[in-house]
């Protein structure tokens, strides 16, 4: 479990700043949010696929282009 035993996924995604369902438009920085988010163990892949319904090739793309972003800044 990637949040406090004590705790829900809603109430870590709430806390994350999140979006609540998959019913909003996916600017870059909400897919950044989620991409950090499960790698940063807030919220895993599986809860993050549920909720905003990703397929592991979507949330590759994602990836990708944090990635992207991420060295384009460091170089």
């Amino acid at each position: 479990m990637a949040y406090p035993y004590d705790s829900t996924v809603a109430e870590a995604i709430k806390r994350a700043g999140l979006p609540k369902s998959h019913r909003v438009h996916w600017s870059d920085q909400r897919k950044s949010d989620v991409v950090r988010a499960v790698r940063d163990e807030v919220i895993t892949f599986d809860e993050a696929r549920r909720r905003y319904l990703l397929s592991r090739s979507e949330f590759r793309t994602w990836e990708d282009k944090v990635d992207g972003h991420r060295a384009r800044e460091l170089a």
